[in-house]
């Protein structure tokens, strides 16, 4: 990872194992992750292998959401299942939300 950053945030996740993963880098100092938001950072660990984090953004702070230490070269592959899931989830629970703030709204009416 370059210097001056924190992590990637993920952009978007193929479902497909060769699929894109796309990301763009966090400045360091930048503000917590909005809400459904997954940052990755990894660095180096022994035998060439890497290790791997990722945060999810949570309404008031950041959680980590997983790890993967020791993780081999192609790493992104065996991330991608698990980033994948969780942005789904973090979708729908925004769908399920907007829709219950609409109906609570109407209801009001």
């Amino acid at each position: 990872m370059p210097s001056g950053v924190r992590g990637a945030v993920v952009q978007r996740v193929s479902a497909l194992p060769e699929g894109p993963l796309d990301v763009f880098w966090l400045p360091a100092g930048t503000p917590e992750l909005p809400l459904g938001r997954i940052r990755l950072h990894w660095e180096p660990a022994p035998h060439g292998s890497w290790d791997v984090t990722a945060h999810l953004g949570l309404a008031t702070t950041e959680v980590l959401l997983a790890s993967w230490p020791a993780a081999p070269d192609d790493w992104p592959r065996l991330v991608r299942p698990t980033l994948h899931e969780v942005t789904g989830l973090c979708t729908a629970l925004a769908i399920a939300t907007s829709a219950l703030d609409l109906s609570n709204r109407l209801a009001e009416v």
